[in-house]
């Protein structure tokens, strides 16, 4: 009897064991991976930070249908900074004390992206902005990175564009005198101009949510540029085009990314046709992964991805690619694998990230047309040693160009080889 007893109590200790075990593995499986998205889902620029995150989210949907990373799942942890840097810091230190996650996707802008940094490397957790373009947000040090192209790149593009594209001999800067990313565009298009001969008539500046340019509009009008450039929103630029045509303005405006959203067509109208602006993206590519993504996006969200769509979605991806590389899933184990990025095929480009942790892709150049931003120009990571006016690769007319080329190159191989084949025909023959 007492055999039996003992054998029991040794049977129930056994099963309890292989219970506590079952426990321990499933609660194993069932932890998350927590990522903070900090993003503007308030106050002005709310449509920007919601349209990257809508990026961010598919991307981690489809990550988490496959198993997610090591069998463990992403779990966002969002916060909403409403594009305030005192808003920001305070959402982070939340996430880092409260939330603990082990990687942060965003800031959204370059203002939050400077403020929040820091905290970020005294923390020893890593950083991936997909959209903070200014060059110094990377600068802070090794925990901070980003999947975009940097200011000073959008801005010389779109000097030698004026340049070598437009002819444009002169030039009037328009810019956001509170704001990080237009003063970054805009010293770099300035350098680039004139370093090609260009000449800056004046440059202007506003405040983020003015509503009434006529003063610094009248102001440019007299002084007659060729184009003027305006590195700033859409909520702002479509109002400051509008004004400008209706003032009999007939300058060519360009502009960078924070262009890039189709409410700057429902505002500005036919105003902004015949403006251009650089940009991360092109939606009429023919590349199959763009396609795939357009249409998740959609089926996703009802709309169309904006350009911070997809640059929320690769961030998102680099990010996750990093994590499996890891053995542990340490915050700097992911800190070294993201640095270590190379030729990741995103969405938005070819991705590889330089020893300043700064991303090394190809820019487009669109044109406001027909109420959308039609593909002008590809235009490539400037070398040091090659001149900036050499830096717009191909337009359309050049890619048209380099078919037919492709073209008579191969009529001529063809005939090549069977010139080649009857020379040896006949060679054998007289042998």
């Amino acid at each position: 009897m007492k055999s039996i007893q003992k054998g029991g109590k040794i049977m129930r200790k056994r099963i309890l064991g292989i219970v506590a075990m079952l426990l321990i593995a499933t609660m194993t499986l069932a932890e998350t991976i927590k990522v903070g998205m900090l993003t503007p889902l308030s106050g002005p620029i709310a449509i920007y930070g919601q349209t990257t995150l809508n990026g961010i989210k598919l991307a981690t949907e489809e990550l988490n249908k496959k198993g997610g990373i090591k069998g463990n799942k992403i779990e966002l942890i969002i916060e909403d900074n409403k594009g305030d840097a005192a808003e920001a810091v305070n959402a982070v230190k939340k996430m880092i004390s409260v939330n603990k996650i082990k990687a942060l996707l965003g800031p959204v802008i370059s203002t939050n992206s400077l403020a929040v940094a820091p905290i970020m490397q005294e923390n020893k957790i890593p950083m991936l902005t997909p959209t903070g373009t200014n060059s110094t947000i990377t600068q802070v040090g090794d925990y901070i990175a980003r999947t975009c192209f940097i200011d000073e790149f959008q801005g010389q593009v779109m000097g030698a564009f004026a340049i070598k594209n437009l002819k444009a001999k002169n030039a009037v800067i328009l810019t956001d005198v509170n704001s990080d990313y237009s003063e970054g565009l805009a010293e770099e298009f300035k350098k680039v101009f004139e370093a090609n001969g260009g000449k800056i008539l004046d440059t202007v500046s506003y405040v983020a949510n003015d509503v009434d340019f006529t003063s610094q509009l009248t102001k440019i009008k007299m002084k007659k540029p060729e184009v003027i450039f305006v590195p700033g929103y859409y909520s702002e630029v479509s109002l400051i085009v509008k004004q400008a045509r209706e003032l009999r303005i007939d300058s060519v405006f360009l502009g960078g990314d924070g262009w890039d959203n189709g409410k700057l067509f429902q505002i500005a109208g036919d105003s902004i046709n015949g403006s251009y602006i650089s940009t991360h993206f092109s939606s009429e590519s023919e590349d199959q992964q763009i396609k795939s993504f357009l249409k998740n996006y959609k089926a996703r969200f009802g709309e169309e991805p904006s350009v911070l769509s997809a640059l929320g979605y690769d961030a998102a991806n680099v990010m996750y690619a990093a994590m499996e590389r890891t053995e542990n899933l340490d915050s700097t184990e992911i800190k070294n694998e993201v640095n270590k990025t190379k030729d990741f095929k995103g969405i938005t480009g070819v991705i590889s990230l330089d020893e300043n942790r700064n991303a090394v892709k190809s820019a487009f150049v669109l044109e406001a047309k027909d109420g959308k931003f039609k593909y002008k120009a590809t235009v490539d990571p400037i070398n040091e040693s090659e001149e900036v006016t050499k830096i717009v690769k191909k337009t359309t007319e050049k890619k048209e160009e380099s078919k037919k080329k492709k073209s008579n190159n191969t009529v001529l191989i063809i005939g090549i080889l069977i010139a080649g084949i009857v020379g040896i025909t006949l060679i054998n023959k007289k042998k």
